[in-house]
């Protein structure tokens, strides 16, 4: 067989495995067994993960975090029908893209909080979705607006932990005495997405 055979049979059985593929999703979705669909983003940030619910985006994970480790967390979480589906997750894959090219000022996605039990933690975290593109806040200032003002070290840590960043705005939330401060996605990146959006961190102040 000629290399050119070859060639044209492995792009033959590529494209029919990628039709099954496909067709195989489809039929889950119609018989409603899949109850988290994942894809990935190509993002200057390197390729980050996605997993979406019916309820709205549930967890967003940078390169660092091990796919396969992810997926334990969410089968654990959530349901253990997860499933790999680019139509699942367009829209947040398509937000994401507008975003990062700087068209995109607010996301509209629906978060699953699934990995956020009620209390302070949410509190911190909801409070954190509302800065608004190209402004920061402080540890203190979160705290503060999630109804513990002394609790400024607990608001850093729940961003340590945020589930779903760069939607969730973590990188927004910096020090009142200045500099960026600490990130769960590398501190690069922090600096990176504060950058894109023309924030400047406060040069010092008050609260942590």
């Amino acid at each position: 067989m000629s290399d050119v055979l070859r060639s044209l049979r492995s792009v033959d059985v590529e494209a029919a495995s990628r039709r099954a593929a496909g067709d195989l999703v489809e039929r889950a979705r119609r018989r409603g067994l899949v109850d988290v669909a994942f894809g990935t983003v190509d993002s200057p940030l390197g390729s980050i993960a996605v997993f979406v619910t019916r309820g709205g985006l549930l967890r967003v994970a940078y390169p660092e975090e091990r796919i396969d480790r992810v997926l334990e967390e969410v089968v654990e979480a959530v349901s253990p029908r997860v499933l790999e589906d680019p139509r699942g997750t367009e829209r947040v894959r398509r937000e994401l893209d507008a975003y990062f090219e700087g068209r995109l000022r607010r996301f509209r996605l629906p978060i699953d909080w699934a990995f956020v039990p009620q209390g302070f933690f949410r509190r911190v975290l909801e409070e954190t979705a509302r800065i608004p593109f190209g402004a920061v806040s402080t540890y203190g200032d979160v705290a503060l607006r999630a109804g513990s003002p002394r609790a400024a070290r607990a608001a850093g840590n729940a961003l340590h932990d945020n589930p779903v960043p760069i939607v969730v705005p973590c990188h927004r939330v910096v020090p009142a005495s200045g500099g960026i401060g600490r990130y769960g996605g590398q501190e690069w990146r922090k600096a990176w997405l504060l950058r894109l959006e023309g924030a400047v961190p406060p040069q010092g102040g008050s609260r942590a």
